[in-house]
């Protein structure tokens, strides 16, 4: 007689299914419960909560692991004519790992969960500023890179998570995704092979949503015959069909401030810039007038870089259709268009345009191309006549029906973003110029960061002197106003002069010489800790069959 594993036994219950459920049956249970009702967090902000552990029967365990994770995935389908290369190639990369110590001294004494009886395990993490120098190794072009790849990305194309909390699409593509999330481990330890390890009695884990603050980077320097941007576009104007050149129409922008995140509680919160676009129109003769301009539209290219290995450079569309282990997603949002036929022109003559001083700028607005508010430079076409000048300011304000995550670059995953701004001119043969600059989206941090921060400093420095409420590390309303309050700085009574530490009253060192002032060392890794750096696996990339 065979066996069927699908027989069932009169109750309609399979045997597989009901050996299923008893084991399962006999799990811990695990509850992670937070603090805080916030959907999403930031750079700082306290992750405060309790594991609870409540076992079906009696349970010897040996240890409760409760870690804060980061971490990121992708994967490349490789499509080429050669089927040995075609298939798919993933990666995952761990970039971030916090430990919750001390949770020994919630242990029951004989490491025994009694049946029925729950088991609470406190913790608390924050949300760091950036991440440690270990997690990027790779080889890299130049420090910049390594800089962007240490910042804390956000949480990115985690759909189950965004679905939770009725959060707008990302547009992210589902081959990138980056995921945060508090994990709870019950755990015994067991030999295996002449080796001891730790086998997982029951696990859960809880996803959360990071925004870190990012703030603006300094814009791009950009040009070239490669380049993804234009920041400057000429064309020429004809009078009619079959008719001579009227002049040629300069247009040209320089990249705008950042889009900068605001609120992420309200999300009718409207997120804005404002983009400068300047016009110069180069005549062929001085009785030509400038043309009548049209419309001005506004679009948002969200583009998004992935790949299964780790990347030495910025990304860039070149370097993704090259290089079998990289990938793009691009999708492109509609944002406004204008009427700006009401635009008038300003008539500038070179001989009185000349400033008769030189004025200094700040460094912070200029760009390789064009300093905001700058007339552009003549066209190919001029000839050292009168021109005209316009400028048009074009509000953008990113969509609510969206969710824009901060521009970022990490080891595996990039968000950029670019603008383009199409103007098109009325009149019979109506012509069109366009432009595509880039734009930012940063964000800042929560109302309350500050806040939580110098309440864990309190704690820990209440914890570290042995008191329950830090009553000593608190800081009165008195001496914060007077802190920020304005003080004036002139020089000090003839009482004070020669009284300083640093001068007659300073430490003396050997010899009766003055102490050196407190010095700055490397942090220097043991050689133990060197190989278990060494020994950590950040990439796992992998081959599968097509």
């Amino acid at each position: 007689m065979s066996y069927s594993p699908l027989l069932s036994d009169g109750g309609g219950l399979t045997m597989p299914s009901k050996l299923r459920s008893l084991v399962l049956a006999q799990q811990p249970d695990i509850k992670i419960s937070l603090a805080s009702r916030k959907k999403v967090l930031s750079t700082l902000d306290m992750i405060k909560g309790t594991v609870t552990i409540t076992a079906p029967e009696d349970t010897a365990f040996d240890n409760v692991d409760i870690e804060f994770l980061g971490t990121s995935r992708t994967f490349v389908e490789r499509i080429t004519t050669t089927a040995a290369v075609s298939g798919r190639s993933e990666a995952f990369h761990q970039f971030l790992k916090l430990t919750q110590p001390g949770l020994q001294q919630h242990y029951p004494a004989d490491r025994v969960l009694k049946a029925g009886q729950a088991y609470d395990f406190p913790f608390v993490f924050v949300v760091p500023q950036q991440l440690l120098p270990r997690v990027c190794q790779h080889k890299i072009h130049n420090p910049a890179i390594r800089d962007a790849h240490l910042q804390l990305p956000p949480t990115f194309g985690d759909r189950e998570q965004a679905k939770a909390c009725d959060i707008p699409d990302d547009m992210t593509p589902e081959m990138a995704s980056v995921r945060y999330g508090i994990f709870a481990r019950l755990s015994r330890s067991k030999m295996q092979d002449e080796e001891m390890c730790r086998s997982s009695l029951a696990s859960k884990a809880r996803r959360l949503r990071i925004v870190p603050a990012l703030d603006e980077a300094p814009p791009l320097a950009v040009g070239g015959e490669e380049s993804e941007y234009i920041m400057r576009k000429d064309k020429t104007i004809r009078k009619g069909v079959l008719k001579g050149k009227l002049g040629t129409l300069v247009m040209e922008a320089a990249q705008p401030q950042s889009l900068h995140l605001r609120s992420y509680s309200n999300p009718e919160c409207r997120t804005t810039t404002m983009a400068t676009v300047m016009l110069r129109f180069d005549p062929t003769d001085e009785n030509a007038a400038p043309p009548r301009l049209g419309s001005l539209s506004s679009k948002l290219k969200v583009i998004t870089f992935f790949a299964s290995t780790a990347r030495q450079q910025f990304p860039t569309k070149q370097s993704s259709i090259l290089d079998l282990s990289q990938g793009i997603h691009t999708e492109q949002l509609n944002l406004s268009s204008r009427c700006v036929a009401n635009v008038e022109w300003t008539k500038c003559d070179p001989a009185k345009s000349l400033p008769d001083t030189i004025e200094r700028r700040d460094s912070t607005c200029s760009t390789t191309q064009l300093t905001v508010g700058e007339t552009p430079a003549p066209s190919e076409n001029y000839k050292g006549r009168t021109y005209y000048s316009a400028r048009l300011l074009v509000p953008i304000t990113l969509p609510t029906n969206k969710t824009f995550a901060p521009t970022f670059h990490s080891c595996l995953i990039s968000r950029v973003y670019q603008l383009k701004l199409e103007l098109s001119t009325g009149g019979g043969l109506g012509t069109s110029l366009d432009l595509k600059i880039p734009v930012q989206v940063s964000a800042g941090s929560n109302m309350n960061t500050t806040s939580d921060a110098l309440l864990l400093r309190r704690e820990s420095a209440a914890a570290a002197a042995g008191g329950e409420s830090g009553e000593d590390t608190e800081v009165e309303a008195d001496d914060i106003s007077d802190f920020f309050h304005s003080r004036m700085i002139r020089a000090p009574a003839e009482g004070f002069v020669g009284r300083s530490r640093i001068g007659s009253q300073a430490p003396v060192g050997n010899e009766g010489e003055e102490a050196p002032p407190p010095g700055y060392s490397p942090f220097a890794v043991g050689s133990g800790e060197r190989e278990r750096h060494r020994s950590v696996g950040v990439f796992h990339p992998r081959q599968l069959s097509a």
